[in-house]
């Protein structure tokens, strides 16, 4: 069995929060689109984090859209004072629960307006750009009119910070020379591993990194290898995946999204396992035994 440790803390928008967090998109419906089946249980799983230590929730008004916001906002409102709730603009949703581009000026002063209604906020912690040219990874173009509309509302005091998703190193560097950035979130897990040197980069400047699809991407080979090391171990293959995210890099931030108790329990457990040298070792053999595919839906 790994060894136990305390959840170590990063900094992210001046706070220092949690490394293991909770993404919301999973309690909307199917396809991050309607009402959940269980809202009571959404309710109870939102709680639950946050009773377990959570500091660090990620969100977005286009789940659902509203469904998650309103959630959040039922479960939790008057929110803690320690809570740091990340929310992104950038798409919108169509009435078949497309996913589409929403980055004029004005298309995010509405996002953060609808953000900051069904969340129930005066200000927004942090919001993050999610980037639209390729929905399924990071591509280049110009982002500077986007990043300028948010600190135009960051200078009106209804954002407090901004971040990047689904950016690359060429648009976060552009973002700067505009505004702080506080946080990049992009795909990066044990197979998907692109931003590799991103990650390093921005962990000098301070910068927190928050992955998404922790276990996608992954060929049939590179999930039973990863399956077998966690049976081994007695924990379940997503809490070793993100175990390996915690030792990766000290400034990753973890956002798991479930919508059941017991996945919540195993997902913040994770933060506990010390990985031994060995066990690192083979974890990263994985990434050579299969080309990690995209992933099949949008954080």
């Amino acid at each position: 069995m790994p060894n136990r440790k305390p959840a170590s803390t990063y900094e992210l928008a001046g706070r220092q929060v949690n490394r293991m967090g909770y993404g919301a998109m999973q309690l909307a419906g199917p396809g991050v689109f309607g009402p959940p089946k269980d809202r009571a249980q959404a309710v109870a799983v939102l709680r639950e984090a946050l009773a377990l230590g959570v500091d660090h929730i990620d969100t977005s008004d286009f789940y659902g859209p509203h469904v998650t916001n309103e959630i959040i906002r039922e479960a939790l409102h008057p929110y803690a004072q320690n809570l740091t709730i990340v929310t992104k603009v950038g798409a919108v949703r169509d009435d078949k629960g497309a996913w589409l581009p929403a980055l004029e000026p004005v298309d995010i002063e509405r996002a953060v307006h609808d953000n900051l209604r069904n969340l129930g906020l005066e200000a927004l912690d942090v919001v993050n750009l999610r980037i639209m040219g390729d929905v399924h990874k990071p591509s280049e173009g110009p982002v500077e009119k986007q990043v300028e509309a948010l600190a135009r509302l960051r200078e009106r005091g209804l954002v407090r910070n901004v971040g990047m998703s689904n950016a690359t190193a060429a648009q976060i560097a552009a973002a700067q020379r505009v505004v702080p950035i506080v946080c990049v979130q992009n795909h990066y897990n044990l197979v998907h591993r692109d931003d590799d040197a991103l990650i390093d980069a921005l962990a000098a400047q301070g910068i927190a990194y928050v992955p998404f699809f922790p276990l996608g991407g992954f060929t049939p080979i590179q999930s039973a290898t990863l399956s077998s090391i966690a049976a081994r171990l007695e924990v379940t293959p997503m809490a070793l995946a993100l175990a390996w995210l915690l030792r990766r890099s000290p400034n990753i931030l973890l956002i798991p999204g479930t919508s059941t108790l017991a996945h919540l329990r195993e997902n913040v457990a994770a933060a506990q396992l010390d990985l031994v040298d060995e066990v690192v070792a083979e974890l990263d053999a994985i990434c050579s035994s299969g080309n990690g595919g995209g992933a099949a839906a949008h954080a």
